[in-house]
């Protein structure tokens, strides 16, 4: 099949175009130079012959929609979001690299490097989630690198609400990325269908290739969607890849979604403790501060609002905030979800279209639009039974199951520190020899927090 013909750069006041950098089916994208404030910038415009009414507006609700996100770290930052002289949707985006998608193949990344690469990528696809978008094309050649090497999510191109309805050959897909619930047509994606797709990006950056792959090269689309819902996820042959990174990534591939982590934060949390054991510095992962507001819109229909998301701030492995400085040169630095080593990139638009270019593509960021909890709710079920163990300086506190509902989350409160939530009955914390930590559990729920847990404490032991 011959390739079609790349289309002409539209032009666009204030900017200059230099040359071509890539195209994909739906667009193509260009460098251009910015007039003011002059730099170069990715220019990713839509076919002539793809554009209708149709298009125009879903190019208008999904940039509203990514407007609302912004200033996530990982995620690409657009610039500008307009329509051409001819017709034609584009963006203006942050240049990027895509170097990613071609040195997982052509040589081996360290452990720790991919470890760091996940926890920012999945902590971009929870921010996502929570504003109720699928991303819908997670793969290594959407994830890019910033001047600065910090990984950035793009092309939310074919991205969709949760709660839209959508027509499945509507919408592309990356076989060898997409869930075997997807492939078989039984679901347009879910939450637990972007986790099968993250751990699957994350298997592929290890093992150099994807994790269905043909060792000798076969691509056969039909034999490859056998495999991804047939087959047992390979190993990734690796003797520095510890068995519980394994484990985790084999569970977050399982075939049955109910298997598999229930939140990119949770998958999230376990590449965390890997990093942990393996005795790198956790990797904070980004996600929305504690106090939300919640957005509202008159239009009932408009997807660009987010309603009833209900989170608060989550967070995996969590590091105790010192009041003073450790004097420990191995002492690990805060790593609690929203403290960031490095402040958010700001002043980002964001806007999507379809999209397949493999260069620089559609981005959001991540505001995150609920609610303030509050603490004021007795009928809720009462966590009771929290036991500590203690591993060197790793504490994990774990708790019976007091009857959680399906949209129910647990609340733990570290003393002296911030409030967290997740849905799993254990939490990890690192604490120094000698260093004393407290928490307690509650149940959070519809924006109310139950009762308290009794306080449990333990004692890290060092390493």
């Amino acid at each position: 099949m011959a390739r079609r013909r790349p289309s002409d750069p539209p032009i666009l006041p204030g900017f200059s175009h230099i040359r071509m950098l890539g195209f994909g089916g739906f667009a193509d994208v260009f460098l251009y130079e910015q007039n003011m404030p002059r730099r170069h910038v990715a220019v990713k415009v839509m076919r002539a012959d793809v554009v209708t009414e149709s298009v125009r507006q879903m190019f208008q609700v999904e940039a509203n929609l990514m407007a609302q996100l912004s200033a996530h770290p990982n995620i690409l930052t657009v610039y500008q979001a307009s329509i051409s002289a001819d017709g034609r949707p584009y963006l203006v985006m942050e240049l990027c690299s895509a170097q990613l998608a071609e040195r997982f193949r052509r040589e081996r990344i360290p452990v720790a490097e991919v470890l760091r690469i996940a926890v920012q990528i999945g902590s971009a696809v929870e921010t996502a989630h929570r504003q109720g978008l699928l991303h819908r094309d997670i793969k290594p050649s959407n994830i890019l690198t910033t001047a600065y090497g910090h990984p950035v999510l793009s092309d939310f191109g074919i991205a969709a609400t949760l709660s839209a309805a959508w027509v499945h050959d509507a919408v592309g897909m990356s076989i060898p990325w997409s869930a075997p619930e997807v492939l078989l047509d039984t679901t347009p994606g879910a939450i637990t269908s972007e986790v099968w797709s993250l751990a699957a990006t994350v298997h592929s950056l290890l093992a150099g290739r994807s994790p269905f792959e043909a060792v000798d090269g076969s691509h056969n689309s039909d034999e490859l969607i056998a495999r991804i819902t047939r087959a047992k996820v390979p190993a990734i042959g690796r003797d520095d890849v510890p068995t519980s990174l394994e484990g985790l990534l084999r569970r977050g591939m399982s075939r049955d979604p109910a298997r598999r982590q229930q939140s990119a934060l949770e998958l999230v949390r376990e590449l965390q403790t890997v990093e942990l054991e393996l005795g790198f510095t956790p990797t904070p992962a980004d996600v929305a501060v504690e106090d939300w507001t919640r957005i509202t819109a008159d239009d009932p229909a408009d997807r660009t609002i987010v309603r009833g998301v209900a989170h608060e701030q989550s967070a995996s492995v969590v590091h105790r905030r010192r009041r003073r400085v450790p004097s420990s040169p191995t002492a690990l630095a805060p790593a609690a979800v929203g403290e960031a080593r490095r402040p958010p990139r700001r002043g980002r638009l964001a806007a999507g279209i379809l999209g397949g270019a493999a260069i620089a593509v559609v981005a959001l960021g991540a505001l995150i639009a609920v609610f303030v909890i509050q603490d004021d709710s007795a009928d809720l079920p009462r966590v009771s039974g929290v036991s500590a163990d203690v591993d060197g300086s790793t504490v994990v506190f774990r708790w019976a199951d007091p009857g959680l509902g399906p949209t129910d989350s647990y609340r733990v409160r570290v003393a002296d520190g911030e409030a967290t939530v997740q849905r799993s009955a254990e939490f990890a914390v690192v604490a120094p020899a000698g260093e004393r930590i407290c928490l307690t559990v509650s149940v959070a729920r519809d924006g109310r927090v139950g009762p308290p847990s009794a306080e449990q404490c333990a004692e890290g032991a060092g390493g």
